[in-house]
């Protein structure tokens, strides 16, 4: 790139700001070679942190360049591995946290680029939109709406998103480390007004999982999370009658893509799997059905989505894992 030498850093960072003439010369500089190094890249994260005053072009540049750097130009390429991606967290946090909205776009980004990225990436991708929820503040609530217990219509696509990216293009089921954080965050909004978005996609997702862990194959999550149309066209539904609709209507949808594993399927899987551990060195952590049994209903008491989830499983009873029949059993008689 000749970033170093072809630029002042020094001088844009003295200054605070970075203009358009600024984006222009770095952009240059990176079709020059079309490369970035590991110090041309720390440097553009001390610009990005130094300068307060940014040209809208600077945003999509140094979301692009960073993720060239760390998807395409590190080995192995195309792939994040647990090291890596640690880099990238401790370069766009402070106090544990996500600085500001461009560092969210840049994880995203770097998720849906990579062809597989460690799972502690995914589920710290997942936890920004978590503590936009739970404290109704930061980088996705600059202007704290909506108010905290709340999750807005743009943060549901954005967790679709982040599930999409972590999926990729195979038949990866949602992991543990994932359906945790959706729990959680599903466990915020209890008190607030029912989002038809997030109860769609909230079921969808746990029904996944246990479908999964069920010994199901599962359909691309493409396919198994896809926003169905009826949500456009809903008009004024009750929260009873929603959540009605979207068990006879949006999960009925995907119903035929599960069907029993074989074991030649259940061996591909697994060599998938440890395929990617060894890459991306990090285990994958399939959610059980135990973990599943205890996590449903666990307040002691169902929400309206977690009722929703119960009411399809007890369609879905005969293909499911006997412990979980069980559990659904048991809280749909309690619901």
């Amino acid at each position: 790139m000749g970033l170093l030498k072809s630029i002042s850093v020094d001088e844009i960072m003295k200054r605070g700001s970075i203009k358009d003439v600024d984006v222009l010369r770095f952009r240059a500089a990176f079709y020059d070679d079309d490369v970035i190094s590991a110090e041309e890249a720390e440097s553009l994260f001390a610009i990005n942190d130094a300068c307060r005053v940014q040209d809208p072009s600077w945003v999509d540049f140094f979301i692009a360049a960073i993720t060239d750097h760390i998807v395409d130009q590190t080995e192995p390429e195309g792939y994040l591995t647990a090291e890596n991606a640690k880099w990238l967290i401790a370069h766009i946090t402070r106090d544990g946290k996500v600085k500001r909205k461009t560092e969210v776009g840049l994880l995203v980004n770097v998720l849906e680029k990579a062809r597989w990225s460690p799972v502690n990436l995914v589920r710290f991708a997942l936890e920004q939109v978590k503590a936009a929820v739970i404290e109704g503040e930061g980088p996705l609530r600059p202007d704290q709406s909506p108010p905290k217990g709340q999750i807005s219509e743009s943060e549901v696509e954005l967790v679709r998103r982040m599930l999409y990216a972590f999926g990729g293009d195979g038949n990866v089921a949602v992991t543990r480390a994932e359906a945790e954080v959706l729990f959680d965050i599903n466990d915020a909004t209890v008190d607030a007004e029912p989002n038809p978005a997030w109860t769609d996609l909230f079921v969808k997702a746990v029904a996944n999982v246990v479908m999964a862990a069920s010994g199901q194959v599962v359909p691309t999550r493409q396919e198994a999370l896809r926003r169905e149309r009826w949500l456009a066209d809903r008009g004024e539904l009750s929260p009873a009658a929603m959540l009605s609709a979207m068990v006879t209507s949006s999960l009925d949808a995907v119903r035929g893509a599960y069907h029993d594993q074989s074991p030649e399927e259940r061996a591909l899987a697994r060599l998938e799997h440890q395929r990617i551990e060894i890459i991306t060195n990090e285990v994958i952590t399939a959610a059980e059905a135990e973990w599943l049994c205890e996590r449903i209903g666990r307040d002691g008491h169902l929400t309206p989505n977690e009722a929703a989830l119960v009411a399809y499983l007890k369609k879905e009873s005969p293909n499911i894992h006997p412990d979980l029949q069980a559990t659904v059993d048991r809280l749909s008689q309690a619901a």
